[in-house]
């Protein structure tokens, strides 16, 4: 065991990336409660996030916001449909894209979905305005991981 506490660069404690995975779990696990009694996950959330700003979205563009694969959006497509929140149609432009809609339902849950941020935010207790600067560096890094990844 090094005696340079300081000047490991390899002590748990200091790594980016232990700091980020133990904060996303500790969050998600808050989400995962607030949104339990919405019958989302938190990756349904996000879609339905999406949708609520902007309705009709592509697939390949909700992908592209939410930075997930085909792969892994299909199945969550696939269940917010299955439970009546939105629909899927072929573009009148483009027969070979496909639309997601909200339904009715899925356009009234957004009334109930006003309240999770507050009540994320009171879960964590801390202070709004830290939230809002956590926010602004955590783009700032995924931002430089996108474009370090092209």
């Amino acid at each position: 065991m090094s005696t340079e506490i300081d000047g490991n660069p390899l002590l748990l404690h200091r790594q980016v990336c232990f700091a980020v995975a133990v904060a996303n779990r500790s969050i998600l696990k808050i989400y995962r409660r607030v949104l339990e009694p919405l019958s989302l996950t938190h990756p349904q959330y996000l879609v339905m996030l999406a949708l609520w700003e902007t309705s009709p979205l592509p697939v390949k563009e909700i992908g592209r916001l939410l930075q997930l694969d085909s792969a892994t959006l299909s199945p969550l497509l696939k269940r917010l449909e299955t439970n009546g929140l939105i629909t899927r149609r072929r573009s009148i432009d483009d027969e070979r894209t496909v639309d997601i809609l909200l339904t009715e339902a899925g356009t009234d849950l957004r009334e109930q979905a006003l309240a999770v941020p507050g009540q994320v935010v009171d879960a964590l207790g801390v202070d709004l305005n830290d939230l809002e600067e956590l926010h602004t560096v955590l783009t700032k890094v995924n931002e430089a991981a996108l474009r370090a990844d092209s």
